[in-house]
């Protein structure tokens, strides 16, 4: 599948979980680029929605059960050129963990100000604004 055109391959779906002043990052086993360090995410699936991905991703990835809160927005992503979907999630159940062991080295709770250390790029926009309300009383 990876020998397949950008905008022929599956959407990826984004799950920015917040929980008691603090938002979920991930650093993948194989970096993308300069991509290290990035929210639960992974290939929408045939019959799932965007909110659907970001849930299951985040299941497989980190064993949380979320539940989604906002869908974010869409844009296709400066670095991968892949279309990216975010969406805003709550913790339903669960200790986050490294659960996907073949794609993930290690995981982060993460302050607002401590974000820019784990993407110094920046953040889309949308999840930007989302993350600076939602953390903004911690």
């Amino acid at each position: 599948m990876t020998d397949q055109p950008p905008e022929e391959r599956p959407g990826i779906s984004a799950a920015i979980i917040t929980h008691e002043g603090r938002v979920l990052m991930v650093r993948r086993r194989v970096q993308e680029g300069q991509l290290s360090w990035q929210f639960p995410a992974g290939e929408i699936e045939a019959g799932e929605s965007p909110e659907q991905a970001a849930v299951r991703e985040a299941h497989e990835e980190t064993g949380l059960t979320v539940a989604p809160v906002k869908f974010l927005g869409a844009r296709v992503h400066p670095k991968t050129h892949r279309t990216m979907s975010y969406t805003a999630c709550s913790v339903v159940a669960g200790t986050a963990r490294v659960a996907d062991e073949e794609e993930l080295a290690e995981l982060a709770w993460c302050t607002r100000a401590e974000i820019p250390r784990y993407v110094p790029y920046g953040l889309f926009e949308a999840v930007q604004a989302y993350l600076d309300e939602a953390l903004a009383s911690y």
